[in-house]
């Protein structure tokens, strides 16, 4: 099943050419209930309806280093603290957007935006310190997830071990354009995944690359708790303009269409605008722009 959130926020699942709109007041209901969810009985064109993020979850647990290739890009590169699979953070779910909503660069605060190709897992069953045998119990859907990154503000969060302002930034966080329930996908190990922007390939991988299995990652997070509908990242691919030795060029901007997609998980398509395009006005200086000024001045490649 393909769920969908759409519209004025309605929820329903995809039949075809079809959205059937289900009787919930949002997606995350729909994992918290027990026994069947009813339909209003309105049906939709697929077509004529406006995707939204399929899901804002309760908790957004993000996994860093996962991925082998990834693993040693940061060494590479002379990053200040070592990028490995243990590191865990929080994403801020107000930076959520959905399918073809746009990724507002905010000029005044970075110059240098990146991209980073994630698969998202979908939380079913609320649980706490379960073991990678039960996660399996608590995994009900996957979705594409654009892991949008200011690389200059991360340099400078990183001379302290830790980031997060860097990418929870609004409009941060392309998610969607539906979740496929778990039933549909018989391997979320064996996927194929590509980024491109303005149609050329950035990053290409697997889902079989990951060093820590999806069920290992569910339970090392149990212990913060799960409810109904939270979600986590496996963590980035390889291929993000950080570690490109031409990254100055290929740095996002507006008027790019980034086109994020994961084997049998669909399109997540994000268009880039400015913040002129998005507000109407140009960007003013901000306390957060004071304090995260000095990172505009490169001092070596980042990711994460």
């Amino acid at each position: 099943m393909k769920l969908v959130t759409f519209d004025a926020g309605q929820v329903g699942y995809i039949d075809g050419e079809t959205v059937v709109e289900l009787d919930l007041p949002n997606t995350r209901e729909f994992f918290g209930r027990e026994g069947p969810v009813a339909e209003t009985g309105r049906t939709f064109p697929l077509a004529q309806v406006h995707l939204r993020a399929p899901i804002v979850p309760k908790k957004f647990f993000h996994t860093s280093g996962n991925y082998r290739e990834h693993e040693g890009e940061p060494r590479q590169v002379g990053w200040s603290h070592p990028m490995h699979k243990g590191i865990v953070f929080f994403q801020n779910v107000d930076a959520i957007v959905g399918p073809d909503e746009p990724v507002v660069h905010p000029e005044h605060l970075t110059s240098e935006l990146d991209y980073e190709l994630e698969l998202a897992v979908v939380i079913g069953k609320p649980g706490k310190f379960f073991t990678p045998e039960q996660a399996l119990d608590h995994i009900v859907g996957y979705a594409v997830f654009n892991d949008i990154t200011a690389r200059d503000i991360q340099r400078r969060e990183m001379q302290s071990g830790a980031f997060s302002f860097c990418k929870a930034i609004d409009t941060f966080c392309p998610l969607g354009p539906w979740i496929v329930t778990a039933d549909e996908i018989p391997d979320p190990h064996d996927l194929r995944m590509e980024l491109r922007v303005n149609g050329e390939t950035r990053q290409s991988s697997h889902t079989s690359r990951m060093i820590v299995s999806i069920p290992e990652l569910v339970a090392y997070h149990s212990p913060q708790g799960y409810s109904a509908g939270d979600l986590i990242t496996t963590g980035p691919v390889s291929g993000t303009v950080g570690h490109s030795p031409d990254s100055a060029g290929l740095y996002l901007k507006p008027g790019d269409k980034i086109e994020a997609e994961i084997e049998g998980l669909g399109v997540l398509r994000s268009p880039v605008i400015s913040w002129q395009e998005a507000h109407g006005t140009a960007p003013r200086p901000t306390a957060s722009g004071d304090c995260v000024g000095n990172a505009r001045r490169p001092s070596g490649p980042a990711h994460g």
